[in-house]
């Protein structure tokens, strides 16, 4: 079963979101005002939904182990994977995003709300990562970086109501009300598809986060003359 989801789970979602781009290509309509253009929306948007829901998995993981008595390395583990994959599918999107903008915009970049509201979330949780990898003690690195990634959450809905709280040269989230059926359907599709590959890409992060820590608190015990102490099996925190 492990096996299968490892590697199905993968290969369903990259199905997935195949078919959805090729529909977003192929038969969808172009916009009415950015005609093709407008088909770089089946990439971008469903970067940016990834990407906002690993971080926002990155700040469920934080608080979990900050409020927890007896707090799991798996908490750690899972915030570290989230904000890695968050921060990847984050600077694809705004990758995408300046794509988009060139042609309808006439420049790649501007500080408009959305997009400086979003650099700054970005270079936060680039913060939260070199903080994890220059901070030795696992201990310490957990609390401190769970505090940086409560801290960068309060971006997340600046992020998404930038659009409708200041006059910005981004557009307003669409609803399936104001666009076309097919529209729909496709941007449903490549959603679904990089959900399926957004999972499989945390799940094997977090395998990898796991062993990491677990190899760390488990190292006395193969130093001459600990006796056994500080067992990976003794430590309260390992899950």
């Amino acid at each position: 079963m492990n096996k299968l989801i490892k590697w199905g789970l993968p290969v369903v979602g990259l199905g997935v979101l195949a078919a959805g781009w090729w529909l977003g290509l192929a038969w969808a309509p172009p916009d009415r005002e950015m005609g093709d253009v407008q088909r770089i929306m089946y990439v971008h948007v469903p970067l940016q939904w990834m990407a906002m829901l690993a971080m926002f998995l990155n700040f469920v993981a934080a608080v979990a182990y900050l409020v927890r008595s007896n707090a799991s390395w798996k908490l750690d583990s899972t915030a570290e994977a989230a904000a890695e994959v968050g921060l990847v599918l984050g600077a694809l999107g705004m990758v995408t995003g300046a794509i988009w903008g060139r042609p309808t915009w006439g420049v790649y970049w501007s500080w408009d709300p959305r997009l400086t509201s979003e650099a700054i979330m970005l270079v936060t949780y680039t913060g939260y990562l070199v903080l994890r990898r220059f901070v030795e003690d696992p201990d310490k690195r957990a609390t401190w970086s769970a505090v940086v990634a409560i801290l960068g959450a309060i971006n997340l809905p600046i992020v998404w109501f930038s659009v409708r709280w200041w006059r910005s040269l981004h557009q307003v989230q669409s609803s399936p009300k104001t666009v076309d059926p097919q529209m729909v359907l496709c941007l449903r599709v490549s959603a679904i598809g990089l959900l399926l590959l957004t999972i499989a890409m945390l799940m094997h992060r977090y395998r990898i986060a796991l062993a990491e820590r677990r190899a760390e608190v488990a190292l006395p015990e193969a130093l001459p003359g600990t006796g056994g102490a500080a067992s990976v099996h003794d430590t309260p925190k390992v899950a």
